[in-house]
C-alpha cells in the first residue's frame, strides 16, 4: 500500500543530510583520539637528526653531540691514529665488525667509517651503559704500555680502539655503535640519517 502525500525526494534529501552531519558528527568525535596517537612535537625533535659542524675540527680532536638523548661523538683521527688500526686486530674481539647491528652496511670497513678521517660512535658503552672517555694518548702508565690509543670505560674496564672495535677479554660484548650519518658537505655532517638518504 502506497503512501499518499509523501515527498520522496524531500525524504532522500533529509536522508542524506542526516547521513553528512552524522558522519561530520563521527569525524569530530574520533579525531582527538586519532591526534592523541601522534608524537608530541617535542618527541619528534627528540629523534630527530642533528647537525654537527666538523669543519674546525682539529686532527686528533673530539666533538660531543647529542642524538636521541645519547652522546655521539666524532673525532678528527690523526695518520698515526688511522695507521693503529692495522695493528693488534688479534686482540680485538670483532675487527671486521660481523656483528651487523653495532655497524651500518656503509661503516662495515676497518676505519667504520664513511670517511676514513672521521669516526663517528655512539659514545656508549656495550656492556652495562657507561660513557667511555677518550683516550687518545699511546702507552699512558694506567693503560699499560700496549695501549695505542682510543676509548676506555672507567666503569667496568672495558678498552675500545680508534674505530670502536672492543678488545677480547673485558666486560664490553661487542663494538661501539656506529649511528647512522651522512655528510652534507666536507665541513658538516647530519647524525640519524643514513648515507643515501636524503
Amino acid at each position: 500500500m502506497a503512501e499518499q502525500g509523501v515527498d520522496l525526494r524531500r525524504r532522500r534529501m533529509l536522508t542524506t543530510t542526516a547521513s553528512v552531519v552524522g558522519g561530520a558528527g563521527v569525524v569530530a568525535a574520533v579525531w582527538p583520539f586519532l591526534a592523541s596517537m601522534r608524537p608530541s612535537a617535542r618527541a619528534q625533535a627528540a629523534g630527530a637528526p642533528v647537525e654537527a659542524n666538523v669543519g674546525q675540527l682539529e686532527p686528533g680532536q673530539l666533538i660531543r653531540v647529542k642524538w636521541r638523548g645519547k652522546p655521539v661523538w666524532v673525532v678528527r683521527r690523526t695518520e698515526a691514529m688511522l695507521e693503529s688500526l692495522n695493528l693488534d686486530t688479534d686482540k680485538l674481539r670483532d675487527p671486521d665488525s660481523v656483528i651487523t647491528s653495532q655497524t651500518p652496511e656503509f661503516a662495515r670497513n676497518k676505519f667504520r667509517s664513511i670517511k676514513p678521517e672521521y669516526l663517528v660512535l655512539v659514545g656508549i658503552c656495550t656492556h652495562l651503559g657507561c660513557s667511555p672517555t677518550f683516550r687518545p694518548e699511546i702507552a699512558p702508565p694506567d693503560l699499560g704500555p700496549d695501549w695505542l690509543g682510543g676509548f676506555f670505560c672507567p666503569c667496568h674496564g672495558s678498552r675500545f680502539d680508534m674505530a670502536g672495535r672492543v678488545f677480547k677479554g673485558v666486560p664490553a660484548p661487542t663494538n661501539l655503535e656506529v649511528p647512522p650519518y651522512r655528510f652534507l658537505s666536507d665541513s658538516r655532517l647530519i647524525i640519524g640519517e643514513a648515507e643515501g638518504v636524503s
